[in-house]
């Protein structure tokens, strides 16, 4: 990237040698290492509990890395002083932790130089630089708003069951973990939502939560300065299109495919029904708490939430996973190629295709990890493929859905799945990114003659 290096090469005082990609990495490294270590202190741990090192960085790195699969009971193991280095973890790692240094600047009327501009651009998703820093701002403004509005209502449900003190504590944690869609609950004894099945009130705010992480602040933002829907950036358009498109399918075949399993939507109303075949249509996507036993799933239900995790929210939010953007560039690629067309055609735009292989090389490194990753777990681990799958797929999408098989993982898989989750965080977009700027560092004058390949 030409700005990039001609910073680098601009001033000896403020010369960094580092990308912005690797300044990502380390920058979240450092989070979960700090988070590790005020885990393992002894007053984050209950009475009589000892936590061990490599289970402190696990769930440090599932909170920095907004995941929420767990090796021991959040709700339970940890005092109140761990649960809020939880959620402290989780708030930075949702929002970024550049994010949080721009606040910091911006407090402290410290100027944003361009090095923090490029860090900022990076973490965010961004094409352009122009107006990084303000929509980190519309980022902070608007996550404190929704949070506390998301705070605020689930108390009312919280209060009256667990008291003030303990039920605004619940409502400010689930509201953030549902905003920054990691899935962390402190209900305890691995319940997550289950006890909220058919609670429009608790199940219908986590939903709205939970989407709206996963759109993240700059669609929003689009939606609130106008409502109609063809003055939407091409971005924003395509977002909103696959995210509702995977909510609706993915509630159908819920309920059609759950809607007689005695351990699931079976013993529900018929409203209780929808709404829980709504509520995890969302959980796979986006917020990863879950109000139905995951475990009791049919086993179609779970290969279709495999799916939905794999693709993940939209750029620029909370979610990981491919996101949907990608997916949809990818799906219209397909359409433009089936009707013979020689380019990328989404809603009378032509998609760059720069952007096309980008989309591409995302999807390859991000199969390659999750097979990796099965593969490997499947040797050292003592379950199935389909739970090993499943457990692969919400480490890398972050989504924290899980089978059940987390907390019995061996050390060598609580290992994978940590480098997993941290790979589904940072690892295809900044790989696709690196790989995006060193040819653009290296761009060749060389035009080698063409030649055809068989393909199919």
């Amino acid at each position: 990237m030409k700005n990039w290096k001609s910073f680098r090469g601009s001033g000896k005082k403020h010369s960094l040698k580092l990308t912005p990609s690797q300044v990502l990495v380390l920058g979240f490294a450092a989070i979960i290492l700090l988070g590790t270590l005020l885990l393992s202190l002894p007053a984050a741990t209950a009475d009589d509990e000892e936590i061990g090192l490599l289970d402190a960085l696990f769930t440090a790195t599932s909170a920095v890395c907004v995941t929420g699969l767990v090796v021991v009971d959040t709700g339970t193991y940890w005092t109140a002083f761990g649960k809020t280095v939880i959620l402290l973890l989780i708030q930075v790692g949702g929002l970024g932790f550049m994010t949080f240094a721009t606040m910091v600047f911006i407090a402290l009327g410290k100027r944003i130089h361009l090095r923090e501009r490029l860090i900022i651009q990076e973490q965010q998703n961004r094409l352009a630089l122009q107006g990084v820093v303000r929509l980190t701002k519309y980022i902070i403004l608007g996550a404190v708003a929704i949070e506390a509005i998301g705070a605020l209502l689930l108390s009312i449900r919280f209060i009256p069951q667990y008291g003030m003190a303990r039920g605004l504590a619940y409502g400010v944690f689930h509201s953030v973990s549902a905003f920054c869609i990691s899935g962390f609950d402190i209900i305890g004894e691995y319940r997550s939502l289950t006890s909220f099945a058919d609670d429009y009130l608790i199940s219908g705010v986590v939903i709205v939560l939970s989407i709206m992480g996963g759109l993240g602040i700059y669609v929003i933002t689009e939606i609130l300065r106008s409502r109609k829907f063809k003055r939407y950036s091409l971005h924003s358009k395509l977002a909103l299109l696959i995210t509702f498109s995977l909510l609706s399918f993915g509630a159908l075949l819920t309920f059609v495919l759950e809607y007689s399993n005695p351990a699931t939507l079976g013993p529900l109303t018929l409203g209780g029904k929808m709404l829980a075949a709504l509520f995890h249509a969302v959980a796979p996507s986006t917020s990863g708490f879950n109000t139905l036993p995951v475990d009791q799933l049919t086993i179609a239900t779970r290969f279709i939430n495999i799916i939905f995790m794999f693709i993940g929210g939209s750029p620029g939010s909370t979610a990981g996973g491919i996101k949907t953007t990608t997916a949809g560039v990818l799906l219209w690629t397909v359409i433009s190629v089936v009707k013979g067309r020689e380019n990328t055609e989404i809603f009378n735009r032509r998609i760059p295709r720069n952007i096309v292989y980008r989309s591409l090389a995302i999807v390859t490194i991000s199969l390659l990890i999750v097979v990796v990753a099965t593969i490997v777990l499947t040797i050292t681990e003592d379950a199935g493929f389909m739970e090993i799958l499943f457990e692969t797929v919400s480490a890398f999408g972050t989504v924290g859905l899980s089978v059940g098989i987390t907390p019995y993982l061996t050390p060598v898989g609580k290992a994978i799945i940590i480098a997993t989750m941290f790979a589904g965080r940072l690892g295809p977009l900044t790989v696709a990114n690196a790989l995006a700027r060193r040819q653009n560092r290296k761009k060749s004058k060389i035009r080698y003659p063409e030649e055809k390949i068989l393909v199919g």
